[in-house]
């Protein structure tokens, strides 16, 4: 699928810290969500699809909440998997996807068996770098661009 929608922000306040649902958020260029604790680098924004978190949920006979993730961004509607180097339009956002998010050992803290399950396919998520900033709100349309600039 090439076109989706946002069904959820999250906003770490400080590592290892909780994640708080917002409605919507402001993204920097070059920087990520304003108020989260990873700022810069190459993963500045974290996205998980909700499709395949329900997915895994159902393999592993479990209902946790998706913030477990500790995503910054849930979509629905789009492909994540093999996605290096594409752009996503979040909102009025754009960002580059840089590579799959591989999940940590706090996955298993989580839920014994979600790290290894996560690690399949992307199913961690993707993680990118904002290439450009503005506004993102829950239901907003996320989806790809025809380029791969």
């Amino acid at each position: 699928m090439e076109k989706g929608q946002i069904e959820a922000i999250w906003i770490k306040r400080a590592k290892r810290g909780p994640m708080d649902q917002v409605e919507c958020a402001e993204m920097i260029a070059g920087k990520g969500l304003v108020g989260n604790a990873n700022q810069g680098g190459r993963r500045q924004i974290t996205i998980i699809d909700a499709a395949v978190w329900e997915r895994i949920m159902t393999e592993l006979g479990a209902t946790i909440d998706p913030s477990k993730r500790r995503a910054n961004i849930m979509v629905r509607g789009l492909e994540l998997a093999n996605t290096r180097k594409r752009i996503l339009r979040l909102g009025e956002c754009r960002v580059r996807i840089f590579t799959e998010t591989k999940p940590c050992e706090r996955m298993d803290e989580v839920l014994p068996g979600l790290k290894a399950a996560l690690y399949k396919n992307w199913g961690g998520g993707a993680c990118g770098q904002v290439i450009d900033g503005g506004m993102v709100q829950v239901g907003a349309v996320a989806r790809w661009e025809n380029s791969d600039a």
